[in-house]
């Protein structure tokens, strides 16, 4: 089974994205709009990761904050469900606080 997943950019005269669709088999037919857009790919071949971050011109520095603590905290659960480190998985989170205080996204 294949399942189909697109990103589709719409970039201005300058190149800079404008607006951002998700859309798939799976999803509503119109497909879902986003502001931003992180994609990590392991390459096993050249052991290393290959990176796609889109972000649209509008969208608010606080907003990226937020979505940057959220994919660091992702990154400290997935951590810790794919290699049973807890402590590397916990440090991770403590730095999310961190970071977390510092851009003043949570009271």
């Amino acid at each position: 089974m294949k399942k189909i997943l697109k990103f589709e950019v719409e970039l201005d005269e300058n190149n800079l994205p404008e607006n951002i669709k998700m859309v798939g088999e799976e999803l509503a037919k119109e497909g879902i709009n986003l502001k931003a857009l992180m994609i990590a790919a392991w390459d096993a071949k050249k052991k290393e990761t290959l990176r796609v971050d889109i972000w649209t011109k509008d969208m608010p520095v606080n907003d990226m904050f937020i979505l940057y603590h959220q994919n660091m905290i992702g990154m400290a659960n997935s951590l810790e469900k794919s290699t049973g480190e807890i402590k590397l998985a916990e440090a991770l989170r403590d730095y999310c606080a961190f970071f977390a205080e510092k851009t003043k996204i949570i009271d």
